[in-house]
């Protein structure tokens, strides 16, 4: 019987635009200004250091050290605050929410720093639905493509993997890694709709394209 849902949180509950502006924007912006340069060129050098690194390495995650690196006279607080009105729940995100937390304990686990996912929580007002919050970066110093993290965020959760569901929108991290686990999981993607089902170790990979599928299923 499955008692834990387990949500990732940017581009899954909440719309991944605010994640773009402030990696994709701000940073640039802020490139541009103190080096002398458009931002187009900044941000294509911002680009091309970011994928030097790749979403697999925990610094892709840490926006500090990103500031650092390139030199930026900004925090991170100010940078977050400064693009706080684009963040917006994912349609149906909180209906959903309401509906689950009736009867399963929800858990964000989340790839993005604690200050990202505690900024999105507290603006959209979800934090009260969630018994934990997991920022696997800050919190456990590891990225999701690892199963040491689902392991471990069972543990903390007390459960066991078959009793647990985990949603989000990385194809891997959040599907293939926690379903070889046994973990009965869901790829959200809103662009694969009549796609055929990728085929992955656990069996077909199970693509929802919208959050109120996962009514019809727990």
């Amino acid at each position: 019987m499955k008692k834990v849902i387990s949500f990732d949180l940017d581009g899954t509950l909440v719309d991944a635009v605010y994640g773009e502006m402030v990696w994709n924007h701000g940073i640039p912006t802020e490139y541009a200004r103190t080096h002398g340069m458009s931002f187009e060129e900044a941000k294509a050098f911002i680009r091309g250091e970011y994928l030097s690194v790749g979403d697999g390495n925990i610094l892709w995650y840490e926006i500090r050290h990103w500031l650092t690196r390139f030199g930026l006279d900004v925090s991170a607080p100010e940078l977050l605050e400064r693009y706080s009105s684009h963040i917006a729940l994912q349609p149906h995100a909180e209906e959903v929410l309401r509906e689950l937390y009736k009867k399963y304990t929800l858990v964000i686990a989340s790839n993005a720093a604690r200050i990202f996912v505690e900024k999105e929580l507290g603006q959209t007002g979800l934090t009260g639905f969630f018994t934990h919050v997991i920022s696997a970066t800050t919190d456990y110093g590891m990225v999701k493509k690892e199963e040491a993290f689902f392991h471990r965020l069972c543990r903390e959760a007390a459960v066991a993997a078959t009793d647990m569901v985990h949603v989000g929108d990385h194809p891997v991290f959040d599907h293939d890694v926690p379903a070889g686990l046994g973990i009965e999981s869901y790829h959200i993607d809103g662009h694969e709709a009549g796609s055929a089902p990728a085929k992955t170790a656990a069996g077909p990979r199970r693509t929802i394209t919208d959050l109120k599928e996962l009514l019809e299923y727990l």
